[in-house]
């Protein structure tokens, strides 16, 4: 019976390794799976106040002169401060 155990306790040893690979990349890609979930919303809440704010802008209830300076102090890069020709 000892000799037995001893036959199975590698093949066993082998499957609680590949069980625990799998539990890691199971984990793996739910964590990826969140990080892309919330960049999605992220961007997704960035985009609707951009339209909100530009939308106050053209009805007058945002001085354009306002808007500009915010981007003017917010955005240091030349490709996005030429996007927006400042």
């Amino acid at each position: 019976m000892v000799a037995k155990f001893n036959e199975r306790t590698p093949t066993l040893e082998e499957r609680l390794k590949q069980l625990k690979a799998k539990q890691q990349r199971v984990a793996a890609r739910k964590q990826s799976l969140e990080a892309r979930r919330s960049r999605r919303e992220d961007i997704r809440r960035k985009i609707l106040v951009g339209a909100i704010v530009l939308a106050k802008v053209e009805q007058g209830l945002i001085a354009d002169a306002v808007l500009r300076g915010w981007l003017k102090g917010a955005l240091s890069r030349a490709d996005d401060r030429a996007l927006f020709g400042l």
